[in-house]
């Protein structure tokens, strides 16, 4: 660009005409494209099954494999525990007798699940006969298993149905959930346990299935070859649906203020978050995996839960009664799925009230009853079970529960490194070309089942820019592109002066960190960041600097919110739009197509990780004050580094403990250049957990002969752009002069 005029737009652009806060236009056109797939997510479903109707065996063969998958995406992944026997439990003060009703007794108990993780709960069994069925009565998660048996004040007695079933003749387990309560920076003890599960490839919702499918195992081992039925309420009504879609054992299930057309989960609780749900589920699809089993659907009151934005660390997420109208029209959907199938499934709703009446009504559990027992019917509602012995403290049983799953969850991370050399074991890096042979299905891998890959094509970039910056020696252009429709990309380009006609210069991406905007890399002298995208013009090279989608709080947290759902996440986007930013600029004459760096911090460090893996155009990758043990950082419940109690809930991502810590990542980047900038003082991990992660990449870089391309750069500073051996690497990487004449000095 020497020698010529200002232009008040790029060569080969329109000119930017976008007024008002490019950024926040950019966030949301983002949810926009977002909310459109969820809209859409319906028809995409039906390419994932291949339903035979020929027969009740054919079906649930040909379900089989949506079967598998929703187990995988649930977490149900541990082997269970035996369970020949349940254990009675008592105390020096407390028999395991802990009440009485009219033909049943009530016992405290508790049975092994997977692991060293038990269930817990009550056992309502007869007296003097056998039972006419097993049952799972499954309460909501602020509930007691008291309290829907009837032992304590809480639940209107119609609706104990726990007791109900038990004075109907049935064999009844009732495990106690994790509850909604605080455990830590307002954010309850169900996310806590589902954040930490999540990154580990488990799920809360999976835990607390297979302590009812351990009951189940129990009910067919013992010899009494009753029918099995599961019954649930709220998270409890969440809980039988699913267990009785996994487990074809269950014979019949209730699901009571639940169901409903789950488009909107993105609203609910995170704790109810499933990565790749919507890919091929809807409650519709769920209940065709019970079918030709018997689903009853009761459209009653649900729980109301509210955490709004701001609820200290916690997600937002609320709970409403399912509308009469969704309900039933989410079940006629499930039937049109069935409708080849003969003799018709049985799938049945019942509305309590309006829809918004009490649960456990007499109708729900007649029809439960009759399917699992021809001719059975509810008992005449008896007098109120008598209590034998002071209960159990609550809160002691919900402490053991909570703790078993957080040592669970803390088990499989320390396996984890064993874990992830198993999943690589496909790998073959006794040469370069073995290895190059062989690390394309772990990038497919992780941008399909990790990061998320919306299968769209990108659009032409309809590239428009605008002069923004006219400083000596350089010139900054805003930039906008068209990604897919609705999504943008947004950024500056910084143009040195010196540009000789027909020449090609490298270019380095600068990519800014948490709660930041593009001009911070360029303007001000931010501690962090230094000017460091104008540093490196200064020294001749290109520099880009997009503007990422992490900014506004919980507007961008809630778009990792609505991405889960549909096998997705912000790297779904953010990859994209980096993919179209590398295509444009390798258009430019001035750039050299082959020549093409990433730079970035914090959550830039985090882009550093994941983006250049998937871009191909990216020649090198630098990740600055974020590489660590992210694993670690993200399912440790003891660690002060840790992200669990923190307010970045949309951090986590699903399955990483079993595949991609950043030395597998590194690896999707290698034989590139990579390299880590870390500062002694920085806060987002200790330096022994940096350098634990990179020893790891370090050694394989090494043992493929290409030691020579990557470094780690540690400094005396904290959590910022040192400006030092970062930018010697991509001179050399680069094969860049530094035009600069001299590097500058050490920061203090």
């Amino acid at each position: 660009m020497n020698n010529q005029s200002v232009s008040p737009s790029l060569p080969c652009t329109e000119l930017l005409a976008l007024q008002g806060d490019i950024p926040s236009q950019l966030v949301d056109g983002a949810d926009t494209f977002l909310l459109r797939k969820l809209a859409s997510s319906v028809e995409g479903r039906g390419s994932h099954w291949s339903r035979d109707a020929s027969s009740h065996a054919a079906y649930t063969h040909s379900v089989a494999p949506n079967r598998s998958r929703l187990a995988h995406i649930l977490g149900v992944r541990d082997e269970r525990a035996p369970c020949s026997a349940l254990e009675l439990t008592a105390t020096t003060e407390r028999a395991s007798l802990v009440g009485q009703g009219d033909g049943y007794e009530i016992l405290t108990i508790r049975w092994p699940a997977f692991g060293d993780v038990c269930g817990e709960g009550l056992l309502l069994r007869p007296t003097g006969k056998p039972a006419v069925a097993d049952v799972v009565a499954v309460p909501d998660a602020d509930l007691l298993p008291e309290q829907i048996a009837g032992l304590v004040h809480g639940v209107a007695p119609a609706s104990q149905y726990a007791r109900r079933l038990a004075e109907s003749g049935c064999r009844v387990v009732v495990p106690a959930l994790i509850d909604r309560s605080e455990c830590r920076n307002q954010i309850s003890n169900r996310e806590v346990i589902c954040r930490a599960a999540y990154e580990l490839g488990r799920h809360l919702v999976g835990y607390e299935i297979q302590k009812i499918l351990a009951v189940v195992d129990w009910f067919q081992q013992d010899g009494s070859n009753a029918p099995v039925g599961i019954m649930g309420w709220g998270e409890g009504g969440l809980l039988a649906f699913y267990a009785a879609a996994l487990d074809k054992r269950v014979d019949a299930v209730c699901v009571s203020g639940y169901f409903q057309p789950r488009e909107s989960i993105w609203q609910e609780p995170a704790e109810r978050n499933v990565f790749g749900l919507l890919e091929q589920f809807g409650d519709a699809e769920v209940a065709t995996l019970i079918a030709p089993r018997t689903l009853i659907v009761e459209a009653a009151a649900g729980p109301i839960v509210e955490v709004p934005p701001g609820t200290g660390g916690a997600s937002p997420g609320r709970l409403v009664t399912p509308d009469a109208h969704s309900v039933r029209d989410e079940l006629d959907r499930a039937q049109a799925l069935v409708a080849g199938l003969k003799p018709a499934p049985p799938l049945e709703c019942v509305v309590s009230g309006d829809g918004t009446g009490a649960f456990g009504s007499d109708e729900a559990l007649r029809i439960l009853l009759e399917s699992l027992v021809p001719g059975a019917s509810p008992a005449t509602e008896g007098s109120p079970p008598r209590g034998l012995c002071a209960s159990e403290d609550p809160g002691d049983r919900r402490s053991r529960q909570f703790h078993e799953l957080d040592r669970h969850n803390e088990w499989l991370m320390r396996e984890g490194p064993k874990i992830r050399d198993d999943f690589f074991s496909d790998l073959d890096c006794a040469s370069l070309e073995t290895f190059e042979a062989t690390i394309e299905p772990y990038r497919d891998y992780f941008a399909n089942e990790v990061i998320g890959r919306f299968d769209e094509s990108l659009l032409p970039f309809n590239a428009r820019s605008r002069l923004a910056y006219d400083e000596p020696g350089w010139k900054g252009y805003e930039v906008v592109l068209d990604v897919f429709r609705d999504l943008i990309a947004y950024g500056v380009l910084l143009v040195p002066e010196d540009l000789e006609p027909g020449e090609r210069r490298p270019v380095v991406v600068c990519q800014h960190g948490l709660e930041s905007r593009l001009q911070d890399v360029l303007e001000g002298e931010l501690e962090a960041y230094h000017d460091f995208a104008v540093k490196l013009c200064q020294r001749g090279f290109i520099t880009f600097a997009p503007q990422n989608l992490y900014l506004f709080g919980d507007r961008f947290r809630l778009l990792q919110r609505k991405a889960i759902p549909l096998k997705k996440t912000l790297f779904s986007m953010i990859v994209p739009q980096h993919q179209q930013i590398t295509e444009w600029l390798k258009g430019l004459p001035f750039v050299n197509p082959d020549r093409i760096a990433f730079y970035g911090i914090s959550y830039g460090g985090k882009t550093a990780m994941r983006v250049p893996p998937l871009v191909s155009n990216y020649s090198l990758s630098i990740c600055s004050a974020d590489f660590n043990e992210w694993v670690w950082k993200n399912a440790s419940s003891t660690s002060s580094y840790s992200y669990l109690f923190r307010e970045e809930y949309e951090i986590f991502e699903f399955d990483l403990g079993s595949t991609f810590n950043y030395a597998e990542m590194s690896r999707l980047i290698c034989p590139r250049p990579f390299m880590v900038e870390r500062g002694h003082l920085d806060l987002v991990a200790p330096d022994e957990a940096v350098a634990y992660e990179y020893a790891k990449t370090r050694r394989h870089y090494d043992l493929l002969g290409l030691g020579d391309r990557t470094e780690m750069e540690v400094f005396v500073g904290g959590h910022e752009i040192h400006c030092q051996d970062t930018f010697a690497f991509l001179h050399k990487h680069l094969d860049w002069p530094d035009k600069s004449g001299t590097y500058p000095p050490p920061l203090v």
